[in-house]
């Protein structure tokens, strides 16, 4: 049950850092409703991530709830989402 509660926390986190990505760089060409793509884009960063995290991290007693999970999915998430936001646009 400890990991569906990390994975879930992993969910909200991501979707919480694509909406601060979206606020940090502002894009003055933005259709209405991307904020919605974002979230999504950072949720599915974010478990992508953690899961990675746990895997470098904790290899004998992996757990959602570590620091390395937490770490991957925050550290994934922004990345993710600012290629999004930055770099993918700019270069279309």
């Amino acid at each position: 049950m400890q990991n569906w509660i990390g994975i879930a926390i992993w969910i909200i986190m991501g979707a919480a850092i694509g909406l601060v990505m979206r606020a940090a760089i502002d894009r003055p060409e933005e259709q209405p409703g991307h904020a919605q793509v974002i979230m999504a884009l950072g949720a599915f960063a974010a478990v992508i991530g953690g899961m990675l995290g746990v895997g470098i991290s904790h290899l004998f007693d992996p757990l959602a709830l570590s620091a390395g999970g937490m770490a991957g999915a925050a550290v994934f998430a922004a990345m993710m989402t600012f290629i999004y936001r930055w770099g993918l646009r700019t270069l279309i």
